[in-house]
C-alpha cells in the first residue's frame, strides 16, 4: 500500500498538487482545479465520479472546519490509496452554507473501504491546518516549496498517531451548565442550542453529571403518574405548570444525573462504539486527566465512520 509508513499529514501532500494564490470566483472553481490537480499525479482518477461524491457530501455536511479553512472530501470506491490537494485564494472564495470567506482548501480523497485512515487523515489535518497563526502563514506562501516549509517548518507537525483515540472525534458541546444554575437558565439553554443532552460542571470545570431533557421530563411527571395507563386527567400539563412555577428557585443539582458514561481522551475511538452498545447511551462524555474535555453522540460518532 502507498500509505504504509506515512506518519503525517504532510507525507500525503504531493508539491505538485499545491496550487497557490488561486484566482477563483466561488468554491466550485477550487474544487474543479484541486481534481485537475490530482487528476495530473494520478491519471486513474475518475474525476467526474470524484467530485459529484465530494459535491454529494458538502449538500449534506459544512466543509468549513475553521475560519477560512474548507476541507471538502469523499470516500471513492476502487481508489488504492490516499490523494491529497490544496489550494490558497488569499481574496477568499465564498462557500455553501457559510457567510466565511475561504482563504485555504484541503481536498482529500480516501479509499471508502478504510475508515480508520480517512479518519485519521482528517484527524491530522485538523492539527495542521486549524492553528490561526499557521494558516496564515500557509496562506501567504508565495509557492509550493514555501507552502511545504510553512507546513513542516520550525514549530513542527504532530505525528499521525497509530490507532484513533476519543479526543479525535469528540466535539465540543455548545454548552455547558454548572450545577449551582437553575432549572429556568437550563430550559432557556436547551431552547436556544438545540442540544438533547449537556453536562454540568461545577465551578472549578469538575464534571459533576448531564442533564437531558428527558431528565426535566421526569422531573416534572411525578412517579405516581408514571404509573397510570391514562394521562388524559391532567390534559391541561399541570404538572408542567407547576415545575415552571418554580425553574428559577430549583438547581440543576435537583435535576442531572450523575451517573454518567465517562471516557479519558486517549482511550481508542474503537472502544466508544462498544459502550454506545453496552451502556445504551447516546452521549458520551471525554474527559482528559479527570476534567471534562468534550463529547462524543452516537449519530456523530456514526457519520464520522459511515459517511461524513
Amino acid at each position: 500500500m502507498e500509505d504504509a509508513n506515512k506518519q503525517k499529514f504532510s507525507d500525503y501532500l504531493s508539491l505538485n498538487n499545491i496550487l497557490c494564490n488561486v484566482e477563483a470566483a466561488d468554491q466550485e472553481t477550487v474544487l474543479c482545479k484541486l481534481l485537475e490537480a490530482l487528476n495530473r499525479h494520478y491519471p486513474k482518477l475518475d474525476i467526474k465520479n470524484a467530485g459529484d461524491e465530494v459535491r454529494a457530501r458538502e449538500s449534506m455536511f459544512s466543509t468549513v472546519i475553521a475560519p477560512g479553512l474548507a476541507v471538502p472530501h469523499a470516500r471513492i470506491a476502487g481508489l488504492p490509496f490516499p490523494l491529497v490537494a490544496v489550494a490558497s485564494t488569499p481574496n477568499g472564495v465564498s462557500v455553501k452554507n457559510s457567510n466565511d470567506k475561504i482563504v485555504m482548501t484541503v481536498l482529500v480523497l480516501t479509499p471508502q473501504d478504510e475508515p480508520n485512515l480517512h479518519l485519521q487523515i482528517l484527524a491530522a489535518l485538523s492539527n495542521a491546518f486549524a492553528d490561526g497563526n499557521r494558516l496564515e502563514k500557509l496562506v501567504a506562501a508565495a509557492d509550493a516549496n514555501a507552502f511545504f516549509a510553512a507546513l513542516t517548518g520550525n514549530d513542527g507537525e504532530e505525528e499521525m498517531p497509530s490507532y484513533l483515540k476519543a479526543a479525535d472525534v469528540m466535539s465540543i458541546p455548545p454548552a455547558t451548565l454548572l450545577e449551582t444554575d437553575t432549572i429556568g437558565h437550563a430550559i432557556r439553554t436547551f431552547a436556544t442550542t438545540k442540544s438533547e443532552e449537556l453536562p454540568v460542571l461545577d465551578n472549578a470545570g469538575d464534571l459533576r453529571g448531564v442533564l437531558a431533557l428527558t431528565d426535566l421530563l421526569r422531573y416534572s411527571l411525578p412517579k405516581h403518574l408514571l404509573w397510570m395507563e391514562n394521562l388524559t386527567p391532567i390534559y391541561q400539563f399541570q404538572p408542567f405548570a407547576e415545575m415552571l412555577k418554580t425553574a428559577e428557585d430549583n438547581k440543576v443539582a435537583d435535576v442531572m444525573r450523575e451517573e454518567v458514561v465517562t471516557v479519558e481522551s486517549d482511550v481508542p475511538a474503537v472502544q466508544l462504539a462498544k459502550l454506545f452498545l453496552v451502556d445504551k447511551v447516546s452521549q458520551l462524555i471525554i474527559t482528559r486527566d479527570g476534567k471534562f474535555a468534550g463529547v462524543v453522540e452516537l449519530k456523530s460518532f456514526c457519520a464520522r465512520l459511515f459517511w461524513e
